[in-house]
């Protein structure tokens, strides 16, 4: 009998997400001074190039993507809303560094200091929302360390939710990278994140001017995120992301030299990307194969094969004429079959070398016949 897909079946279709372990190139393809730098595709977490990825820094405030992801995901899953009156603490309006200038004891919703955290870094905003969601700045810190790892950040530790200096704080390029990806699967980020100006008004009725700390919002092109860090221990820092022609690449620079240089680079890093490749959707999940397997005493007598998962990868202009399937499929099956059993693979060639594998599945469901028909089936066998 066919069994359903588990196991090296199962195994496969995680091979479809497609990210690399090795970069598609060697070295970078144009100077960094940057001494850590990143260069991703964020739908697959393909990297193009690395320099120095697994080195560990610290990032400031690059640190409040993992904040903001948080919110974000506790906002989606209705645990906090969008109109909660958070009250600011002396703790939160006491934080140095760059500031919404908020009022202690004033009260303000969590849009609001949603909306400072993203576009200005305020750190007493990200403190304000830390101490909301999870009662002190340190607890949140835990909350922060647990997400990481489920990301698979593995060389990365939160001590606070700003990213202001602490010696026991640390991360990487690669561990952002993750990070920032998995920040670009929500949306609503990218509506704050692209704003370039904005007015706060306080409840006291001052107001106090946030303006976007990542330049490459106003100044390139499909640019509209994520966050800039700086502090004299991390210098300078970036995790940028820019989306043309559907496909979204995500530059990561953590300490370089001055400030105007991180844009520079990430902006050159987005230049070649966008220049040099683009994202190839290869299979749908369900895309019919063209092949089919014979079935046992089945009330049809084959069943057509279909892709299991899908996959796209980026490709350099041309290399699509390279692509090619082969589809390795059993004489036959026993009936009953689901649609989804597993069938056989699917490998997906560019020239003469596979560059991945999935499941080839059944496209639809062969029940048994019924007595009759079993019968009938039968006979028709031993003839």
């Amino acid at each position: 009998m066919l069994k359903r897909m588990t196991g090296i079946a199962c195994a496969l279709v995680l091979c479809c997400t497609f990210a690399l372990a090795a970069p598609l190139e060697s070295a970078p393809p144009m100077e960094l001074t940057t001494p850590s730098a990143m260069l991703v595709e964020a739908g697959t977490g393909t990297v193009i190039f690395e320099k120095n990825a697994d080195e560990r820094r610290q990032a400031a405030s690059v640190t409040k993507l993992m904040t903001l992801l948080i919110l974000m995901e506790k906002l989606e899953a209705g645990e906090v809303h969008a109109d909660d009156a958070i009250v600011i603490s002396p703790e939160a309006a006491g934080q140095i560094g760059s500031q919404a200038l908020l009022d202690a004891g004033a009260s303000y919703t969590l849009e609001t200091l949603m909306h400072a955290t993203i576009i200005a870094s305020a750190n007493d905003a990200a403190c304000a929302l830390a101490e909301h969601m999870a009662g002190s700045e340190s607890a949140f810190a835990e909350w922060m360390n647990q997400r990481a790892q489920e990301l698979g950040m593995l060389d990365t530790h939160y001590t606070n939710a700003t990213g202001l200096p602490d010696d026991a704080q640390y991360t990487t390029a690669r561990d952002v990278a993750k990070l920032a990806a998995e920040v670009c699967r929500h949306p609503d980020y990218f509506a704050h994140a692209s704003v370039w100006m904005d007015t706060l008004t306080h409840p006291s009725g001052r107001t106090t001017e946030l303006t976007n700390t990542n330049r490459l919002v106003r100044f390139y092109s499909g640019c509209d995120g994520l966050k800039t860090g700086s502090a004299d221990v991390s210098r300078y820092c970036l995790a940028a992301t820019a989306e043309k022609n559907g496909l979204r690449l995500i530059a990561i620079v953590l300490g370089t030299p001055n400030s105007q240089t991180r844009f520079n680079e990430a902006r050159a890093m987005l230049d070649y990307g966008f220049a040099n490749y683009r994202r190839v959707n290869i299979l749908n999940k369900g895309d019919r194969l063209g092949k089919t397997v014979r079935v046992r005493m089945g009330m049809q007598d084959e069943v057509e094969a279909a892709a299991g998962s899908g996959v796209s990868m980026l490709l350099r202009p041309g290399q699509e004429k390279l692509l090619s399937l082969e589809v390795e499929l059993p004489g036959e099956v026993d009936a009953p079959v689901q649609a989804g059993d597993a069938l056989g693979m699917v490998r997906v060639k560019l020239g003469d070398s596979v560059i991945a594998k999935l499941p080839a599945v059944a496209a639809t469901d062969v029940g048994m016949p019924g007595l009759l028909e079993g019968l009938s089936k039968i006979a028709l066998n031993w003839r």
